[in-house]
């Protein structure tokens, strides 16, 4: 396209002015954490099954605002925000989990993060692999992360347990980046825009391809969005019938990770115990730094995690992010045996991952 512009808008923001602001941070009152304790008690009591319970089974009240206030955030603001005021700290994992994805079901319907059917996932260092290994899985290592993209609409994470040291959340605007390309090298700007192959097994090991393609960038309808991830576009270069990246193509992926790390463009957020940070993938890359855990095991780095669809008529490329991902309401194997689809068992991580 040789009419590219500058994206502009709220989703266009520098990490620096941010860290200033701090108004993306929403505090929950004494009474709106009174009533998701509530509800998560009796979540936790009922023990729904996580693919079919609703919004409507555990509504809100003294909640219902601010929560309606996170989605206008993600939909229409800087595609993000923080929630602080729960304490998982004194929660059991179950608790902590049971209001998390209570509060998810009111901002969209949970997808499967894996091919065994998981709706919530955990980012814990399972395993001391380098990120460098190949079958190292990027929730399960220690490593800092490359800003990525997850394939959904919406990824939350909830933080039971922080890292002893590190570890800090990491979000750079997708449209910030883009301007930045676009005023650099205006003659790469144009290939975000065509479809580039990503590793689907270095994601899932379980996945049913070793790839899938999508557009970095979706400019249509006037709307732009980002799916991104250089780590997982290079590593795909590993599997037979993924062609070589071009030259130019390199220079791409390297200009945004140049553009991600520079000082002012990311804003970092360290997370505490209950902390929830819900994010528009469409609005903004994630990452976070690299950390060290406790020795106990029960004390290592844990954070839950929930991917969202949430339909509210964002017009989308065709092909583009998400498009590989299986909701929560079918599976893509007859045997629908092998996922956590209750509460108990759900907070607790798969130990073998990542080993």
């Amino acid at each position: 396209m040789s009419d590219l512009a500058p994206i502009e808008g709220s989703f266009a923001w520098r990490g620096e002015d941010l860290a200033r602001e701090r108004d993306w941070i929403v505090e929950l009152t004494a009474d709106q954490v009174a009533e998701l304790e509530e509800i998560g008690q009796r979540f936790v009591a009922d023990d729904p099954d996580l693919r079919t319970v609703t919004a409507t089974d555990y509504p809100l009240q003294r909640c219902a605002d601010v929560v309606a206030g996170f989605g206008a955030d993600l939909d229409h603001g800087r595609g993000f925000v923080l929630v602080r005021g729960l304490d998982a700290a004194i929660y059991d994992d179950a608790l902590a989990g049971a209001i998390f994805y209570v509060m998810g079901l009111h901002l969209g319907v949970p997808m499967r993060q894996n091919e065994l059917g998981d709706l919530l996932d955990h980012v814990i260092a399972t395993s001391d692999k380098s990120l460098s290994e190949q079958d190292a899985l990027p929730s399960r290592v220690r490593d800092r992360l490359a800003f990525h993209s997850d394939s959904s609409d919406v990824v939350a994470l909830m933080c039971l347990r922080p890292a002893k040291e590190g570890g800090a959340s990491s979000l750079v605007s997708g449209a910030t980046l883009f301007n930045e390309v676009l005023a650099r090298r205006p003659d790469l700007a144009p290939l975000l825009l065509e479809p580039w192959y990503f590793d689907w097994r270095k994601q899932d090991p379980d996945a049913p391809a070793d790839w899938y393609t999508s557009p970095i960038v979706s400019w249509t309808e006037g709307v732009f969005s980002m799916y991104a991830g250089t780590s997982m576009i290079r590593s795909a270069q590993r599997h037979p019938g993924v062609p070589a990246l071009t030259t130019e193509q390199y220079e791409a992926l390297d200009l945004l990770d140049t553009i991600a790390q520079e000082p002012g463009i990311p804003l970092d957020m360290d997370f505490r115990p209950g902390d929830i940070q819900w994010l528009l993938n469409y609005a903004a890359l994630h990452s976070r730094t690299s950390f060290v855990d406790y020795p106990e095991p029960e004390r290592r780095r844990h954070l839950l995690r929930l991917w969202l669809r949430r339909d509210v008529g964002r017009p989308l490329v065709p092909g583009f992010g998400k498009h590989v991902v299986v909701g929560r309401e079918s599976a893509r194997t007859a045997d629908d045996s092998t996922g956590h689809f209750h509460i108990a068992s759900a907070v607790v991580p798969r130990a073998e991952w990542g080993r």
